[in-house]
C-alpha cells in the first residue's frame, strides 16, 4: 500500500492510498534431460531435472512409471514437476526406451553320440543365460527312421528364448543302431535214436536285445552205412528285425541196431518117402526191407 499526503504551506493536508498487489502466476521454467534409447544390458543414466523461477526458488520432484513391452523391454517415463513457492507448477517428461536385441547364449551343449538300441539314452537338456534376464530352453525331438525298427536317428533341437523374441538354436544328433545278433536260450541236444523212432522236431528258442526274433530250421539228411541209418543236421537260425542273425546246430544220428523179426513154420516129421514141406517164413524189419 502506498499512502500519498499532500500538505500546503498552512499545514492543510489530504491523503490518498494506492494498493499494488504483487502476484506470482507464472510456473517455473523446467529443464529436463533428453529422452533416449538404451539396451537392457546398459546401465541407465538417470539425470535430475533443473528448474528456475522468476520470483524465487522452485522444488523439483520426479515420478517414474514402467510400461513393459516384453520380459526385458520397457518404456520408462520420468515425469518431473517443478513447484514454486506459490504452488505454480510446470510438468515435463523424459522417455527412456529400453530394448532387448541380444539373443541368449547356451552355457553348454550335449554332444552328438551313437548308442545301441538296448542302451538307455541320455537326454540332457542344456541351460542358457541372457544378458538381461532369464532364458527358457525348449526341446523339439525329430525321429528319423532307419532301415529297420530298431535303427533310427534322433535330432534334438534346442531353442533358448529370452522372452523378447530373441532366440538361439542348436541341435544334437543321436544315432541309434542294432548290431547285436539274437542269443539262443535253448538248443535241442544232439541225439542218437533208432530208425523206428520219429524225429521230435523240437525248435530252438532265442531272444534279442531290441525286439522280436524269428527262429527257422533247416534239416539236411545224409544216408548212413545202411538203409535205416541217417545223420540229420538241423541248423537253427535266429534273426532279428534288423537282419542280425546267429546259428546253432543239432545233430540227430538215426541208427539201425535192431534185428529183423523172423517167423518160420513149425517143426515137422515126415516119412522118408514123402516130400519135404515147402519153406514157410515171415520176416519184418523196423527200419526197412
Amino acid at each position: 500500500e502506498r499512502t500519498f499526503t499532500a500538505t500546503d504551506d498552512c499545514g492543510n493536508s489530504s491523503s490518498a492510498t494506492q494498493t499494488i498487489t504483487v502476484v506470482d502466476t507464472t510456473g517455473p521454467e523446467l529443464f529436463i534431460p533428453p529422452s533416449y534409447e538404451a539396451d537392457c544390458g546398459d546401465e541407465l543414466l538417470l539425470l535430475d531435472a533443473l528448474a528456475s523461477d522468476a520470483c524465487g526458488l522452485a522444488l523439483v520432484t520426479v515420478e517414474e512409471s514402467y510400461d513393459y513391452t516384453c520380459a526385458n523391454g520397457y518404456v520408462l517415463t520420468r515425469t518431473f514437476t517443478a513447484v514454486d513457492a506459490c504452488f505454480n507448477e510446470t510438468v515435463g517428461t523424459q522417455t527412456i526406451t529400453v530394448t532387448d536385441t541380444t539373443a541368449p547364449e547356451f552355457d553348454s551343449l550335449p554332444e552328438d553320440y551313437s548308442a545301441s538300441c538296448s542302451d538307455d539314452l541320455v537326454l540332457t537338456v542344456p541351460t542358457a543365460t541372457d544378458n538381461c534376464g532369464e532364458a527358457m530352453v525348449t526341446v523339439e525331438t525329430d525321429t528319423i527312421s532307419g532301415g529297420c525298427p530298431s535303427t533310427y536317428t534322433l535330432v534334438r533341437t534346442f531353442t533358448a528364448d529370452d522372452g523378447c523374441g530373441n532366440t538361439t538354436s542348436a541341435t544334437q544328433t543321436i544315432q541309434v543302431s542294432d548290431t547285436e545278433a539274437p542269443e539262443f536260450t535253448f538248443v535241442p541236444e544232439d541225439q542218437l535214436i533208432e530208425c523206428n523212432i520219429s524225429l521230435d522236431g523240437t525248435m530252438a528258442t532265442a531272444v534279442d536285445n531290441c525286439g522280436e526274433v524269428t527262429v527257422t530250421v533247416e534239416e539236411i539228411y545224409e544216408q548212413g552205412d545202411c538203409g535205416g541209418a541217417y545223420v540229420i543236421t538241423r541248423t537253427f537260425t535266429a534273426t532279428d528285425a534288423c537282419g542280425n542273425s546267429s546259428s546253432a546246430v543239432q545233430t540227430v544220428t538215426q541208427q539201425d541196431t535192431t534185428a529183423p523179426t523172423l517167423e518160420i513154420a513149425e517143426d515137422a516129421t515126415v516119412e522118408c518117402d514123402e516130400d519135404l514141406p515147402a519153406p514157410s517164413y515171415t520176416a519184418n524189419d523196423a527200419c526197412g526191407a
